[in-house]
């Protein structure tokens, strides 16, 4: 499809979050609070999306996309407390050193306490955290990825979201969450769509395409007493679903929000930065797409992505999709909106 050159040819919810290339989550929600009163050396400060940026002969370049998706497969189907998903969550997040990583490190990173490390593997059903390393280096492709030992920090964080976006392909081999989400998108009218914080890019750029074809798109980019009012307001006209972009730092107001418009009758789609975000227990469907954490602030290519893919299979399922960017684009031509 065309309009405004920057639109492409396009096409039931589960009891608790449904995702692609992910775990389903089925134990209880972990809002962003350390683990065991331990707040790990990895518990960064600073602005929602700050990391601490990563350099020296340990940074890491990216994700290795086929242990992360060997993590995911490992983690499913088990019930993990929510301190046990925040190690989950880090693990995959860190899948290319997940399998040298100390107790002590993984601890770390993850904000929670050593003995939780050990907690976690034996509840993956292995006698303790040194087997769960061992099968992990067991599994791990022996063939790195080209040597990245010169590049510079800055040429790893594209590296990293190359790897990203590998990953993301592999998910997108069975489409069929996707198509749901398009279905559940294109059926809410109006369609309102959560974005805060970081997330609040990829919601208003979702929601900036999306008005092209949906009749009533309401973005939802400001966090406080009103939000419930909107999204009060959107089910009062009709609305089925809400689409929230949920990425790190997770603000809680964010899962307030979404247990509100779940309690309010709406079907929740979530793209999130893991299976294993705080999110994950508040959505009927999730989408998880990995962000880059090298640099001092996330990168979301790989969510930006992910909205994009969200609007073909939106387009797919709206009939009329076609015909309403052939007549933006005529408006467009006779105002003579975009030079060409």
């Amino acid at each position: 499809m065309s309009g405004d050159g920057d639109n492409g040819g396009i096409g039931p919810a589960d009891d608790g979050a449904r995702d692609i290339g992910g775990a389903h989550d089925e134990g209880t929600h972990d809002e962003g609070v350390q683990g065991d009163g331990v707040q790990g050396g990895a518990a960064k400060a600073g602005g929602d999306g700050a990391r601490g940026a990563q350099t020296g002969p340990d940074a890491v370049v990216g994700a290795d996309t086929g242990t992360a998706a060997r993590l995911q497969k490992l983690f499913e189907g088990h019930r993990l407390t929510p301190t046990q998903r925040r190690i989950a969550h880090c693990m995959v997040r860190r899948a290319a050193d997940a399998p040298f990583l100390s107790s002590v490190e993984l601890a770390e990173l993850a904000g929670v306490s050593q003995p939780s490390v050990t907690r976690f593997a034996v509840a993956l059903g292995f006698d303790g955290y040194p087997a769960l390393r061992r099968h992990l280096r067991e599994v791990a492709p022996t063939d790195k990825p080209g040597d990245t030992g010169s590049y510079n920090e800055y040429q790893q964080a594209v590296q990293a979201e190359i790897d990203n976006l590998r990953q993301l392909a592999a998910a997108f081999a069975d489409p069929s969450p996707l198509i749901e989400a398009g279905r559940l998108l294109a059926a809410s009218r109006p369609l309102p769509v959560l974005g805060l914080r970081a997330a609040t890019a990829q919601a208003a750029g979702f929601s900036y395409f999306a008005r092209k074809v949906h009749p009533d798109v309401r973005l939802l980019d400001e966090g406080g007493t009103m939000l419930t009012d909107r999204i009060d307001a959107a089910v009062r006209a009709g609305a089925s679903a809400l689409l929230c972009f949920a990425l790190p730092r997770h603000p809680r107001e964010v899962i307030d929000a979404l247990d509100y418009a779940r309690t309010a009758g709406l079907t929740v789609v979530t793209v999130a930065d893991s299976a294993f975000a705080p999110v994950a227990h508040h959505t009927d469907l999730l989408l998880p797409a990995p962000v880059g954490t090298g640099l001092a602030f996330d990168t979301a290519c790989a969510p930006m992505l992910l909205g994009r893919v969200l609007l073909e299979a939106m387009c797919d399922a709206l009939p009329d999709a076609q015909a309403r960017l052939e007549e933006f684009d005529a408006g467009a031509a006779a105002r003579g909106l975009f030079v060409e």
